[in-house]
């Protein structure tokens, strides 16, 4: 999909993307200072030519340790979403195609899921574990497995009857090829922008718990425990704050922006889907005209 298709919005969020990443990814080659690199004679600088984020309390540039937590919140919000992803889909897939009791057990646990608040049960999850990465990624996409799984269900119940379903069923196909030949595919757009939507709150999570102390551990930067260490220097260091807030606030709204890009183009009764259809039919009748004119 072409961003210019999807509008400016989504154009903006794919750029904007594309320069976290490269300076998320490149961070290591281009800057002079580690994330973890700490000189007591630049505590707390200013933004400056020398460190362009300034420094911490330790010592450390503030720009290396805001790039490298990029990777870690970027690295944690995709395998978090991933997981969630293939919970939802193998739960959401059983229940919306066996149906029956199987139905009813993913859904009331979707239900014990949804009873709680996120953020609250993300924090007693990671209480009763040590902390850690794979830890924060095990337990965001475990929080995030109902809502995929509720809609996978919905898609496939909506596709499972119809006519080329069931006469792959009458030819004999058995549950695995229908499920993945003939049902699967027919979901993979909604799947797409909940996942690529998902990824901006995920991360939001990530930085919550960090700031908590029960994400990602100190030294290893990260964007919410960044936050949390600034807080007693806002009036003397703003800039502790101010700069992984600004990355965090930026990061989330280009997934938005895109998520909200793939909705458009991706939903057959979107305005933006619409027209382009009526920019295909258009394109199709003027030559069916010309020939009947000749």
């Amino acid at each position: 999909m072409r961003a210019r298709a999807a509008g400016p919005g989504t154009a903006a969020g794919l750029a904007g993307l594309a320069v976290i990443a490269a300076a998320v990814l490149l961070a290591g080659a281009v800057l002079p200072h580690g994330p973890l690199e700490m000189d007591l004679s630049r505590s707390l600088q200013p933004p400056s030519g020398a460190h362009l984020f300034g420094t911490d309390a330790f010592g450390r540039d503030v720009l290396a340790r805001v790039l490298h937590g990029g990777r870690v919140s970027l690295a944690v919000g995709l395998v978090a979403r991933s997981i969630a992803l293939l919970l939802g889909l193998a739960a959401g897939t059983a229940a919306g195609y066996f149906g029956g009791r199987t139905d009813a057990l993913v859904m009331r646990l979707a239900d014990v899921t949804f009873a709680f608040p996120t953020l609250l049960l993300l924090i007693a999850i990671m209480a009763v574990v040590t902390p850690g990465l794979w830890a924060l990624c095990a337990a965001l996409g475990a929080v995030g497995w109902a809502a995929m799984a509720r809609l996978v269900r919905g898609q496939i119940l909506a596709v499972r009857e119809r006519e080329y379903v069931q006469a792959a069923r009458a030819a004999g196909a058995g549950h695995l090829r229908l499920i993945a030949r003939y049902i699967l595919p027919q979901c993979l757009s909604p799947l797409i922008v909940v996942f690529t939507l998902g990824l901006g709150m995920t991360i939001m999570a990530e930085a919550s718990l960090s700031f908590l102390g029960l994400g990602v551990q100190p030294p290893a930067p990260s964007w919410g425990g960044m936050i949390a260490a600034g807080i007693p220097f806002m009036r003397t260091a703003p800039w502790l704050t101010l700069f992984p807030g600004l990355v965090l606030t930026a990061t989330i709204l280009a997934f938005n922006l895109v998520g909200d890009g793939l909705r458009d183009a991706l939903d057959p009764r979107s305005p933006l889907a619409r027209r382009r259809a009526g920019r295909v039919a258009g394109d199709g009748a003027a030559p069916a005209r010309a020939g009947g004119v000749r």
